[in-house]
C-alpha cells in the first residue's frame, strides 16, 4: 500500500516514508541537496537496533538522509562469541547469503578456527551488536571516530548506558564549540544519578547532556518504553512515549513511527525518564527472588506487591500527579521482569554465576543500569532534609526508611554485605507493613518534593 494512512497515524508505503522525512528535514531546515545528518552515540542493543530501525525505514533515501552509529573502536570478540556467531550465521539462509554477497563471510569462517580475530565495530557493519548476537540487524554505517560521527549531526540518539553519558557528552561538546546550528538529541538511557549537595536532587541522562554540551533542553528529548530491543527489531508490537518540548517531540513521534513500533508523546521529559531508571532498581531483585525460589509464582507475586508499592510510594514524592504514571511504570516493569538484562542479573547474581565484584559491565549484555540506580535512588532518599512521618511510629525518618526492598538491595550490591538469597528476608521480615498501606500512606499525605527533580 502506496501512501496509506492507518488509524494509528503511521503512514505505510514508499509515499508515506518519504513524506515524513521531508517534513522533518523541513523543520530543521534543510534544502534540497543537504542531507540530514543522524547519528547513534553508542552500539549496545537498544542504541544499536533504533539505528537499525531508521536504517530499514529511511536508508533507501540516501540522497536526503544519512544515518550513521558511533562505538569505541579496539573491542575484541572472543573465540566462544566468535563461536556463536557463526553458528547464528549459518542458521539465517537470509545473513548467510548477504554475507556471502558482500564478500564477508570468510572472516567469520576463520574466526571460528581461531585464525583470525574480530572486532566489535566490524562485525556492527555487517548487522551484529556484540550485545545481541542472536539478533541479526541490517548493515551498519559505523564510524568509530566520535568527531567524525558528531561534528555536523543534524540528530543525535544517544545509546549510551547512563553511568558512560556525562563523559562522551563532555567529549562532544568540544566538537560543537563553532557550530552555528543547534542540533536535536534522543536520548534512550535509562538511570539517574543523585546530586546531594547544596540539595538533595536527581540528575538524569537528558540534564547531563544539556550541561555538558550547551544544547538547549527545548532540544533534549527522552524516548523509552516497555520493550526489549531484539523484539522490536524482529517486529513485535511495540510502543514508546518520546517526552520533551513541543517543537519537537510531535514531528520525532510522527517521524519514529511504525507500523509495528508506535511512539506517543508527552512533556513530562524529567518524571518519564526517572521511572525508566527506578524500574531497573526492582527488576534485579524480581531476578534473585525468581531464581532463589526456583520461580515460584507466589513467592515472585509477594515481591512485585512489595516492589510495586515502594515506586508507588517513590513516584508520590517525585511528581505531584502520580496517577499519570502508574500505566507505563507497571507496563515497563513488567516487561523488564519478563526479559530484561537486570532481572537476569539479579538472577544470575542469585545462582552464583555472577558476583556484585565483577562490576557492573557484563559479557554479552551490556551495562547492567540497574546497580548504579540503585546506589543513586537509596542515597538521594536516605537524606535527612527528605524526612517524612512513619506511619506507626510518630517520628520523621528519611523515606529510604519505608523502602525496606531498595534498603537491602543497597546493601547487597552497592555495600556487598549481604549475600544474594538476604532479598528474601526483606520480603519474610514479620514487622513489614502491609503493601497496601505504604500506598495509603503516600496517597493521603502530601508527600511531594519539586525539588528532588531540580523544580522550585
Amino acid at each position: 500500500m502506496v501512501g496509506s494512512v492507518h488509524i494509528n497515524g503511521s503512514a505505510h508505503g514508499a509515499n508515506g516514508t518519504e513524506d515524513r522525512l521531508d517534513e522533518l528535514r523541513r523543520l530543521l531546515g534543510k534544502s534540497d541537496g543537504d542531507l540530514l545528518k543522524i547519528v547513534s552515540v553508542g552500539a549496545g542493543a537498544w542504541g544499536s537496533v533504533f539505528a537499525a530501525l531508521l536504517q530499514d525505514a529511511y536508508g533507501h533515501l540516501r540522497e536526503k538522509v544519512q544515518i550513521r552509529i558511533w562505538r569505541r573502536p579496539g573491542r575484541t570478540v572472543d573465540r566462544s562469541t566468535a563461536e556463536h556467531l557463526f553458528e547464528v550465521i549459518n542458521s539465517r539462509e537470509d545473513v548467510l547469503r548477504r554475507l556471502i554477497r558482500r564478500c564477508a563471510y570468510l572472516k567469520y569462517v576463520e574466526a571460528r578456527l581461531g585464525d583470525r580475530t574480530l572486532y566489535a565495530d566490524e562485525i556492527l557493519k555487517d548487522g551484529f551488536c556484540l550485545n545481541m548476537i542472536e539478533t541479526p540487524l541490517c548493515p551498519l554505517k559505523v564510524v568509530t571516530n566520535l568527531q567524525e560521527a558528531v561534528w555536523d549531526a543534524d540528530i543525535v540518539v544517544n545509546g549510551l548506558p547512563s553511568t558512560e553519558t556525562r563523559e562522551v557528552f563532555d567529549e562532544i561538546s568540544k566538537y560543537w564549540k563553532e557550530r552555528i546550528s543547534v542540533p536535536v538529541i534522543i536520548s534512550l538511557a535509562k538511570g539517574i544519578e543523585a546530586s546531594l549537595d547544596p540539595i538533595p536532587r536527581i540528575i538524569t541522562p537528558t540534564q547531563m547532556i544539556s550541561s555538558a554540551t550547551g544544547v538547549p533542553t527545548e532540544n533534549v528529548l527522552y524516548l523509552g518504553g516497555p520493550n526489549i530491543a531484539s523484539e522490536i527489531y524482529n517486529k513485535e508490537y511495540a510502543n514508546a512515549r518520546i517526552c520533551g518540548s513541543n517543537k519537537w517531540r510531535k514531528p520525532l513521534a510522527k517521524f519514529l513511527r511504525q507500523p509495528h513500533f508506535i511512539v506517543w508523546d508527552n512533556s513530562d521529559l524529567v518524571t518519564h525518564e526517572v521511572m525508566g531508571g527506578l524500574k531497573n532498581v526492582y527488576a534485579i531483585g524480581a531476578g534473585m527472588v525468581a531464581a532463589l525460589t526456583k520461580e515460584s509464582a507466589t513467592s515472585k507475586s509477594v515481591y512485585f506487591a512489595h516492589c510495586t508499592s515502594e515506586m508507588i510510594f517513590i513516584t508520590h514524592l517525585l511528581t505531584e500527579q502520580p496517577e499519570k504514571l502508574a500505566g507505563p511504570l507497571l507496563a515497563d516493569t513488567y516487561v523488564t521482569l519478563l526479559k530484561g538484562r537486570n532481572a537476569w542479573y539479579g538472577q544470575m547474581l542469585a545462582k552464583g554465576e555472577l558476583s556484585p565484584d565483577m562490576g557492573d559491565s557484563i559479557k554479552g549484555k551490556g551495562m547492567i543500569q540497574g546497580i548504579s540506580a540503585v546506589g543513586a535512588f537509596f542515597e538521594l532518599l536516605s537524606q535527612p532534609s527528605l524526612s517524612v512521618q512513619h506511619p506507626e511510629e510518630n517520628k520523621q525518618v528519611a523515606p529510604a526508611e519505608l523502602c525496606p526492598i531498595l534498603k537491602r538491595l543497597y546493601r547487597i550490591l552497592i555495600k556487598r554485605e549481604l549475600p544474594a538469597r538476604d532479598i528474601l528476608q526483606a520480603l519474610r521480615d514479620e514487622t513489614m507493613n502491609d503493601p497496601r498501606e505504604r500506598i495509603e500512606m503516600a496517597q493521603s499525605h502530601a508527600f511531594y518534593r519539586p525539588s528532588l527533580l531540580g523544580k522550585p
